[in-house]
């Protein structure tokens, strides 16, 4: 479950290769394809690597939008890509019902600095990049009960790459990482302490969640996916007394170009939350920790 594929030449850096697309979850072209971009994009910042050049991959609908779309769409992807030093140079679309777009990316990583997610140890540090709920903020964009402020907030998050948050990182020796996207955070959390063997802590008092995240949930503006989310993770989840059912879904509601998941050791937490102050990400937290426990299983508690 790692977020990219690492290919290791026998000299030199590594190369990350992905590859990710979604489809529209806001009606501006450009808006929507620079998200698609960041969201593609922050699987090579999850593996501590810098994008070097990019692939467009598009399925277009073309009997119901007009050209004109499309270009708006592969105009925003191209300038986030370029905010991130990668070069799109070139592509495949498709004729297709329903409206998708994003990038195949290849980067590279200095050796001995690759981010997996089997690299953790037990005692380190879980920190968050990002505030949880942009899977909510999509229900509740398309149902058009999310204010224009509140809407602002959570496109400007999405939009957001991971750079600065994969340099302070690697600055601070973190060990492992993942970036939170579709399986939520407690389902990425899940992959990557079961990828090292280890369990997990969490303080869901400590995630960091959009303003509007909690009563828009306990109004039921939650998508299928993150639903599926939390029947997934649940049988690995152990809560510290009863919670009520919008409360475990915000800790799985499914995210679109997320933040960083970041195992550090104990003594390079300060040098992290540092590092990433000065890198000005916005929203961090440390939310928990890696315990020796059985491979996978999460406690949470402070709900």
């Amino acid at each position: 479950m790692e977020d990219a594929a690492l290919l290791r030449p026998p000299d030199g850096a590594a190369l990350v290769f992905t590859v990710d697309f979604i489809t529209p979850i806001v009606d501006e072209p450009e808006i929507y394809g620079a998200i698609s971009a960041a969201n593609a994009l922050s699987d090579v910042y999850a593996m501590g690597g810098e994008p070097q050049v990019a692939l467009a991959i598009c399925g277009f609908p073309e009997d119901e939008l007009p050209h004109e779309i499309l270009a708006r769409i592969f105009r925003g992807g191209r300038d986030k890509a370029a905010e991130a030093n990668c070069a799109i140079v070139g592509g495949h679309t498709v004729i297709d019902p329903e409206l998708k777009y994003g990038l195949c990316v290849i980067g590279r990583v200095d050796p001995g600095r690759e981010l997996t997610q089997a690299g953790a140890r037990p005692g380190d540090r879980l920190v968050l990049t990002k505030a949880i709920g942009t899977g909510i903020a999509a229900q509740a964009i398309k149902s058009g009960v999310l204010s224009a402020k509140d809407r602002a907030c959570a496109i400007e998050s999405m939009m957001t790459l991971n750079r600065g948050a994969k340099d302070a990182a690697l600055a601070a020796g973190v060990r492992a990482a993942t970036d939170v996207t579709g399986f939520g955070l407690l389902g990425h959390l899940h992959q990557l302490a079961l990828a090292s063997g280890l369990g997990a802590r969490v303080d869901g008092a400590r995630v960091p969640l959009f303003p509007f995240a909690r009563e828009l949930a306990e109004k039921g503006q939650v998508p299928g996916g993150t639903k599926r989310n939390l029947a997934y993770v649940e049988p690995h989840l152990r809560w510290d007394g009863p919670v009520a059912e919008h409360e475990r879904l915000l800790l799985c509601d499914a995210q679109t170009s997320g933040g960083l998941l970041l195992a550090v050791p104990a003594e390079g937490e300060r040098t992290l939350l540092d590092e990433l102050e000065r890198a000005g990400v916005g929203s961090f937290a440390s939310i928990g920790e890696l315990v020796e426990s059985t491979p996978g299983g999460i406690e949470v508690g402070g709900v």
